[in-house]
């Protein structure tokens, strides 16, 4: 399994989901041996076979230098933050280089291990992929998290685009994390709907909670997560959030997450007149994700464009009210939630109200939240890719 982040060393749903998924491989019986590109924490994964951490020399390093990428990095991205590690590069001068250089040390890779199936997840690990079947003539998956349609709001970048097409064509599988999703790769790239498997994300139950934080002010708090970007809708947030606070003004939104808009968002919350009730948090893991969520009145997921949307089970997961785009794939699987198209910013701030000035409502979407959340795993996504495996492999053998 070839991937781009794996926790704690990730950056969003995508090390997530594949941390999740691999757990679950394990309690079907499935041996993964799961390689990232670079890493810089020791490793001690048991339900994982063999952790690889990949070099153009095949060589195995438990602990290895701070690495620049990030799942969700633009090639501009990565020129500045290679600009604070004094100029120097892990595996090249920009991210595509570094995506290349991935991939030929995955075809080495390959060939000095013992496996059945290949499974790429997203563009940036398509490429090693590729190569591996290449070398080995084994079956491979793609399993697509997000494209570069949702990525930059219909405005692909054509490197990225050819690379996601091409491990597309190449796979002898899709998997992708919803039919919101599913809908884009029919349409977007070519490919013929059977080669599309739907399956969705879930979660694990067991979130430890301590109870509902509050403010020191005793307002009541919104939450928004994820990557200040075009695609995870912040300017929308925003705008709802001027329209609650003529209404209700003890509200504080709480705004987590970095991203290219941040700057933007910032600015724009002090000209809206509500900087003082916009609290900008940065990046959040860990305990202080928790925490976050604990603290939420409501959580609030305004994508433009989201093919799956974790957060929204997480948020769940701790018994915090959801509202949420319908532009999302997480809308096709979760009942207990407040939808709104992302654009209908008056529609948004009247949910949000009627949360914050109706305790009955929200201790009802609590209850009912955690209720439809204690039937989730990640066991069903991995019995689920488990029968493409099992599939894929009679289907070759068939052929040999």
């Amino acid at each position: 399994m070839f991937g781009w982040e794996f926790p704690p060393n990730n950056s969003g749903g995508l090390g997530t989901a594949c941390f999740g998924l691999t757990k679950g491989l394990a309690e079907q019986g499935v041996e993964v041996l799961f390689v990232v590109p670079t890493s810089d924490i020791e490793h001690n994964y048991p339900h994982l076979k063999k952790f690889i951490i990949a070099d153009d020399n095949r060589t195995l390093k438990a602990a290895g230098r701070k690495g620049l990428l990030t799942a969700y990095m633009t090639s501009g991205q990565y020129i500045l933050e290679r600009g604070r590690y004094k100029g120097k590069a892990i595996y090249g001068q920009d991210l595509f280089s570094e995506v290349s250089r991935y991939a030929h040390a995955a075809g080495l890779i390959a060939q000095n291990e013992d496996f059945d199936i290949i499974h790429a997840h997203d563009w940036m690990s398509f490429g090693a992929g590729v190569h591996a079947k290449q070398k080995t003539g084994k079956p491979l998956i793609v399993h697509v998290h997000a494209t570069e349609f949702d990525r930059t709001g219909g405005h692909p970048n054509q490197y990225v685009y050819d690379m996601e097409r091409h491990g597309m064509h190449a796979a002898d599988l899709i998997i992708s994390v919803s039919n919101y999703t599913k809908n884009m790769i029919v349409n977007h790239y070519g490919i013929e709907p059977n080669k599309v498997k739907v399956v969705h994300n879930s979660v694990d139950v067991g979130y430890p909670s301590s109870g509902q934080s509050r403010l020191p002010t005793g307002d009541k708090v919104v939450l928004f997560l994820g990557r200040m970007t075009l695609q995870k809708g912040p300017d929308y947030f925003l705008a709802a959030a001027r329209r609650v606070l003529e209404v209700i003004p003890n509200v504080t939104f709480v705004m987590a997450g970095t991203g290219d808009m941040a700057p933007q968002i910032i600015r724009r919350a002090a000209e809206l007149g509500i900087a003082h009730k916009v609290l900008f948090t940065g990046f959040l893991s860990g305990e202080e994700l928790s925490r976050a969520y604990q603290m939420a009145d409501l959580y609030v997921m305004p994508s433009v464009s989201e093919p799956f949307g974790l957060t929204a089970l997480e948020a769940m997961q701790h018994g915090t009210p959801v509202l949420i785009s319908k532009q999302s794939g997480v809308s096709e699987v979760v009942r207990h939630c407040l939808k709104v198209d992302f654009w209908d910013i008056d529609l948004m701030a009247g949910k949000i109200i009627a949360i914050l000035r109706h305790p009955e409502l929200l201790n009802s979407m609590k209850q009912n939240s955690i209720k439809e959340i204690s039937g989730l795993s990640w066991s069903k996504p991995a019995r689920e890719c488990l029968q493409a495996y099992n599939t894929l492999l009679a289907s070759s053998q068939q052929k040999a």
